[in-house]
């Protein structure tokens, strides 16, 4: 059976992306970014590519690109294109697929649709990551919140940064959610040791999730 995960945040600038590439890379799997806002810099295509060390055609193409790093509903309309939440389909590869949205869950699409309204739809085990500094509680619970009214599936969560014991145990006690582990901050940030530290903590059977 085919593997399927989404990963998605608590905010922007969290982490995601880095540890979407250390999923990837451990599942052996195609790595799909949906909507991409901002094109100057690395995109996250990229990004994931260089950290996971993937072949080009384990990174699947954007169904959209957009010029601006902006919320998706505003990037696209600067750039003057729709954005069809409907048309967002997870595509259909043989091997597991791992799905990063943009910012946090209810970043808008467009005008009326967010990230959260698509994961409703597409009803795939979703990682919360969330850093663990101030003020994580409240961002990670209201997401968890947010994720149940809309009985998106919640696979667990994925810390990111220092280890922060007693945030960690509240999130998950008052979130009554799994804890998959924590991803360290990392200097250097590079493909040996980014793999190296998610085998060290993480259990890969916590991803043993079929859809």
């Amino acid at each position: 059976m085919r593997k399927y995960f989404v990963v998605t945040g608590t905010d922007t600038g969290i982490g995601k992306t880095v540890f979407a590439a250390a999923l990837t890379e451990a599942l052996a799997a195609c790595y799909w970014k949906p909507i991409q806002s901002g094109l100057d810099e690395e995109t996250d295509s990229e990004t994931v590519r260089r950290l996971a060390g993937l072949p080009p055609e384990r990174i699947l193409p954007e169904a959209w690109r957009l010029n601006t790093p902006a919320s998706p509903h505003l990037s696209a309309a600067i750039d003057q294109v729709t954005i069809d939440p409907g048309a967002l389909v997870p595509p259909d590869v043989d091997t597991p697929l791992v799905i990063e949205g943009a910012g946090g869950l209810l970043v808008p699409l467009t005008r009326r649709d967010t990230f959260a309204d698509v994961f409703a739809r597409w009803q795939i085990p979703a990682v919360l990551c969330a850093r663990t500094g101030l003020g994580t509680i409240n961002h990670t619970l209201l997401s968890l919140d947010a994720m149940r009214q809309r009985r998106i599936p919640v696979l667990g969560v994925a810390f990111i940064g220092d280890a922060q014991v007693d945030t960690e145990q509240i999130i998950v006690e008052l979130g009554r959610v799994r804890r998959l582990g924590r991803l360290p901050r990392l200097d250097p940030l590079t493909p040996a040791t980014l793999r190296q530290a998610f085998r060290d903590h993480f259990d890969l059977a916590a991803f043993q999730v079929d859809v």
